[in-house]
C-alpha cells in the first residue's frame, strides 16, 4: 500500500470527516408567520417587516426514568451586522424542559461537522428527545419503513438542548444579498455561531446559567475555536461578548492543524498513519482476520496503540529519513501483519497501511468493503461508484433512515412547514470553498491549542472527548495525541471510548454515551 495512496486517503478523510412509533403526550403547534419564500441556493431577501419563522409545540417524554414535559421551538434567529441589518438566518431546534423551574438549569448548544453538515445526526441519533429506529444495530436496511420514537437516553432531564444548523446547512441561509462566503470559514463560522449563542441567551434569558457546547467531527474544531469568539477581544473578533463556557464536549474529534487547502502538512502524516493502526487492528479482530482477545476491543485497541506509539511511528519516521535498518523493517512488517491480518506483501516495504486501501483490501477474499465511518459495516466490493460518502458502507446504510425520521418529526411533531429543502450535508461551494486561514494563529497550530488557550483563561472549563474504536476517520488515538501535544490540563479532560464508529452513539452504545454525558454535566 503505497505512500501516495496513504496521503490521498488521509487528505480525503480530513476534508470529508463529518461530520450521519408515536410520541407520547399531547402536541399543539403555534406557528409564527413565515417570512418571504426563500430559495434553496444563494442569498435570499428578507423584508424588514417580516418576522423570523417559529413553530412552538408541547410534548412529554420519559428519559432516564423520568417523565418530563418540554417545549420544542423550531425556527429562525437572524444574525445582524453592526448597523442592525439582517445578514443571515440560523435555523435551530430548542428543547426546554417545562415541568420544573430551575434558574441554574444548564443549556447545551449542539452541532455536527462537515464543514457543511446540519445537526440532524446528533439530533436524531444521540441526545434529542426523539430518535431514529433502524432495523439492526449494524448493517441496517436503508429503505423504508424507518422508525421514529421517543429517546429514553435523551439528556433533556438534566439540560436544555439547542441544535444549531450553521449558515448554508439545514434551513439556514444568508439574507439580503449577503455573500455566503462571509460565513464559510473557520473564523467566519465561529463568529456566526457565537453571535447566534449570544442572541439565544438574550432571547431566553439564560445568560446566568451553565453553558456547554457539543460538536461532532468538524464540529469538534468549531467547539475548540468557539470560546475565543464567545469571549471576544481586539485581535480576534473586535468585539467583547464576555461569554464563558462550563464545558466542551467533542465527538469524533479532529483537532490537527490544516493548511489553507484543508489538508494536513507532510510532516504530520507519519504520526497520523501510526495512529490509524489501533482502529485497523480492532477492525480486523471484529471481522475475524485476527483473534479477538479476551479483553475484547479495548484490549486489542490499547495494545495496538502502545505498539504504534513506541515502535511503529519511530519506524515510519526512520523510513522517511532513509535510516530504517533492514532488520527493523523486517520485524515491523511482521508485527503489522500479526496485528492486522494482512499479508506482508499487501503492506509493502514502505510500511504504510492507509485506511482507505485497507477498507478495500481487508475482506477482499469475501468480496466485501469495510466502512470508513464505522468499520463494522460492509458492502460488496464490486460495483462501487467510488464516492467517499455515498459509497461508504456505513454512511450509505444509516443516512437514509436518519433523514427520513427527521423529516417525519419535522412534519408530524414539530409542525414545521417551510417549502424549501433541508440541507443535511452541503458540499458544493461550501465545503470545497471553505476558508481555513485563521486570524492571530501561528501557522501549523492545532485546534487543541485553542482549547489550551480557553482552559488557561477559564479555570473551571472542562472537556469531554468521546470516540469510537471502529471510526477510521477520526480515531481515539488521534484525539489523545492532539490533546497531549497541546498540553491541556489532564485533570480537566475526560476521555470516553465506545465500541462504535464515527457516530459513536450507534450500534448499542447510545445508553452508555448518554450516561457518560449526563455525569459530565452533573459533575
Amino acid at each position: 500500500m503505497t505512500r501516495f495512496g496513504f496521503q490521498a486517503g488521509v487528505c480525503a478523510a480530513a476534508i470529508l470527516a463529518l461530520n450521519a412509533c408515536a410520541q407520547t403526550g399531547e402536541k399543539t403547534a403555534t406557528p409564527v408567520p413565515v417570512q418571504a419564500a426563500q430559495a434553496a441556493e444563494g442569498p435570499v431577501a428578507a423584508p424588514a417587516e417580516a418576522a423570523p419563522y417559529r413553530s412552538v409545540t408541547e410534548h412529554t417524554l420519559v428519559a432516564n426514568g423520568q417523565t418530563i414535559s418540554y417545549q420544542a421551538i423550531a425556527g429562525d434567529t437572524w444574525l445582524r451586522d453592526m448597523n442592525g441589518a439582517p445578514t443571515a438566518s440560523i435555523f435551530s431546534f430548542t428543547y426546554l424542559r417545562t415541568d420544573i423551574q430551575d434558574a441554574r438549569r444548564p443549556v447545551v448548544f449542539v452541532f455536527n461537522g462537515g464543514p457543511g453538515s446540519a445537526s440532524v445526526w446528533i439530533h436524531m441519533g444521540a441526545i434529542g428527545p426523539r430518535r431514529v429506529v433502524l432495523d439492526a444495530d449494524v448493517n441496517p436496511s436503508n429503505v423504508p419503513p424507518f422508525g421514529l420514537e421517543d429517546n429514553p437516553n435523551s439528556i433533556l432531564d438534566v439540560a436544555d438542548l439547542v441544535f444549531i444548523d450553521p449558515v448554508g446547512t439545514g434551513f439556514s441561509v444568508p439574507l439580503n444579498g449577503t455573500d455566503p462566503k462571509m460565513f464559510w470559514g473557520v473564523d467566519e463560522d465561529a463568529e456566526a455561531v457565537a453571535q447566534f449563542i449570544e442572541l439565544w441567551l438574550s432571547e431566553y434569558g439564560r445568560w446566568n446559567v451553565p453553558k456547554y457546547v457539543l460538536g461532532e467531527s468538524y464540529g469538534s474544531m468549531r467547539a475548540a475555536v468557539l470560546p475565543r469568539a464567545l469571549m471576544g477581544g481586539p485581535i480576534y473578533t473586535g468585539l467583547m461578548r464576555g461569554i464563558t463556557l462550563d464545558g466542551i464536549i467533542l465527538l469524533g474529534t479532529t483537532l490537527e492543524a490544516r493548511q489553507p487547502s484543508g489538508e494536513m502538512a507532510a510532516e504530520q502524516l507519519a504520526g497520523k498513519q501510526a495512529r490509524s493502526l489501533p482502529g485497523i487492528a480492532a477492525t480486523s479482530a471484529f471481522h475475524g482476520l485476527v483473534e479477538m482477545p479476551a479483553g475484547g476491543v479495548v484490549e486489542i485497541y490499547d495494545a495496538a496503540a502502545a505498539y504504534a506509539r513506541d515502535v511503529y511511528e519511530p519506524a515510519l519516521r526512520a523510513h522517511l529519513a532513509g535510516t530504517l535498518a533492514g532488520e527493523a523493517r523486517t520485524q515491523t512488517l511482521s508485527d503489522l501483519a500479526r496485528l492486522t491480518g494482512l499479508p506482508e506483501s499487501a503492506i509493502g516495504d514502505d510500511l504504510y497501511i492507509d485506511e482507505r486501501s485497507y477498507a478495500k483490501a481487508a475482506l477482499k477474499a469475501r468480496g466485501l468493503e469495510i466502512g470508513m465511518y464505522d468499520s463494522r459495516y460492509t458492502l460488496p466490493l464490486a460495483h462501487s461508484g467510488g464516492d467517499p460518502v455515498a459509497d461508504d458502507p456505513a454512511m450509505t446504510r444509516y443516512v437514509p433512515g436518519f433523514v427520513a425520521a427527521f423529516h417525519q418529526m419535522l412534519r408530524d411533531d414539530l409542525k414545521v412547514s417551510l417549502g424549501r429543502p433541508y440541507a443535511s450535508i452541503r458540499w458544493r461551494e461550501l465545503l470545497f470553498g471553505w476558508n481555513w486561514t485563521r486570524a492571530g494563529v501561528a501557522e501549523g497550530q492545532s485546534y487543541a491549542t485553542d482549547l489550551a488557550w480557553a482552559m488557561r483563561r477559564n479555570r473551571d472549563l472542562r472537556v469531554l472527548v468521546a470516540s469510537g474504536y471502529y471510526d477510521l476517520v477520526t480515531t481515539p488515538a488521534d484525539a489523545r495525541a492532539s490533546i497531549a501535544a497541546a498540553g491541556l490540563p489532564q485533570d480537566r479532560v475526560t476521555f470516553t471510548d465506545y465500541a462504535s464508529g464515527h457516530m459513536l452513539y450507534l450500534g448499542g452504545t447510545s445508553e452508555a454515551f448518554s450516561a457518560d454525558l449526563r455525569a459530565f454535566l452533573e459533575k
